[in-house]
């Protein structure tokens, strides 16, 4: 284990400097006067907007402060240290209760370890933000292979599933016999795998997002609700409509990785696709930032290839023609926030045997720690109660 501190040099601020102001912009048809109401902001229905990505690099030049948010991040203990042969930066915040749980943290893409901080004070110090101090937990935070600071991937495989396995001995360095696992975004899809890899001393995994999905089985699709229903039309139409990362960045990443390595506002736009208006500016600036400051877009992008490569050896016949992933048997929380994606308890029932609680809130987005930091923590303690 190393201490570490961000410390990013000044000449590489001032290259990005150089290349914002010279920034060419794209060419755009002019946005309609009207637009049918949708899931599409207006202005955006061919994706992310000139006049968003504008605003944000006007921001970015002139007013962003880089410094104070390096600067946040060196307010908490960093380290990093080799695993599998990849380097693995983290932030490892202790609670002042002695008796907290330890918990890991996943955060997924485009976000870095800067999704966590808004949440970082009211989990490890609940004493000190209104809470009960049995609640407290010791934070362990890493950035995934291939984003921000843990630096580029270095070789193939670094899937959900590797990940997962790499948290798990994170763990043992660290000491923590017993802990928790959770995650957004991606780290909805790692956490889960922590379990998995170590069910003997993970007390149970939390997510943000079940990412279950229909096999194909008639019979399956029949015992959805209504209720269910509408929400799987939603996923159908996400992917169809809004997943061009996702379809691009699974099968052929490196043929985009060559115009985000050069281009800042080319990253951030597409970064912005999920990042979108409705989060705080300088919060989606310093994401971007960090793929930025550390060349890491094409391996972050690479998670995804990685990812599909490798999910369908991990699944099993059913005996009627589909495959199932093999169910996970941790216990299992979910938090639903309204604008996120749907998720479908009949189809996580199928992946996950034990799921012991279920929350679907009214407000915040995909970035729930950032923009509903209050509801995600409260959810995280009522769910590690359960399962002390």
């Amino acid at each position: 284990m190393t201490p570490f501190r961000v410390d990013i040099a000044q000449a590489d601020l001032d290259d990005l400097q150089e290349r914002l102001a010279r920034t060419r912009w794209a060419e755009e048809l002019p946005a309609p006067e009207s637009a049918p109401p949708g899931p599409v902001p207006p202005g955006w229905e061919y994706g992310v907007p000139v006049s968003y990505v504008r605003q944000l690099v006007e921001r970015w030049r002139t007013s962003y402060d880089w410094r104070a948010w390096e600067a946040r991040l060196n307010a908490y203990p960093q380290f990093t240290t080799e695993i599998d042969g990849q380097n693995i930066h983290f932030l490892h915040v202790r609670s002042p209760e002695p008796e907290a749980t330890p918990l890991i943290l996943t955060h997924g893409w485009p976000t870095t370890v800067v999704e966590w901080l808004d949440v970082i004070g009211p989990l490890t110090d609940p004493r000190r933000h209104g809470g009960d101090p049995a609640d407290a937990f010791h934070l362990v935070i890493p950035s995934v292979p291939g984003f921000g600071l843990s630096g580029p991937t270095r070789q193939p495989g670094w899937d959900r599933y590797r990940v997962g396995r790499a948290w798990a001995e994170l763990m043992r360095r660290l000491g923590y016999s017993r802990y928790g696992a959770a995650g957004n975004d991606g780290g909805s899809l790692i956490s889960p795998e922590v379990g998995r890899a170590d069910p003997e001393h993970v007390r149970g995994v939390h997510v943000t997002q079940v990412f279950s999905f229909p096999t194909g089985d008639p019979a399956e699709l029949e015992a959805l609700t209504e209720e269910e229903r509408g929400k799987l039309a939603f996923a159908e139409w996400f992917v169809h409509n809004r997943g061009a990362y996702d379809k691009l960045q699974s099968t052929e990443p490196q043929n985009l990785a060559h115009a985000l390595a050069d281009s800042p506002a080319g990253l951030l736009g597409w970064h912005a696709q999920l990042l979108g208006p409705s989060l705080d500016p300088d919060f989606v600036l310093t994401n971007v930032a960090l793929f930025w400051l550390t060349n890491t877009a094409a391996s972050a992008a690479r998670f995804y290839y990685e990812d599909a490569a490798t999910a369908p050896a991990r699944q099993k016949s059913n005996g009627r023609g589909t495959v199932v992933p093999e169910p996970t048997t941790v216990p299992l929380g979910l938090a639903n926030f309204a604008f996120d994606f749907p998720s479908i308890r009949t189809f996580a029932e199928r992946d996950h045997r034990n799921i012991v609680s279920w929350n679907v809130y009214d407000r915040g987005s995909h970035f729930s720690a950032h923009d509903a930091p209050d509801l995600l923590v409260d959810d995280l303690r009522q769910f590690f109660r359960k399962v002390r």
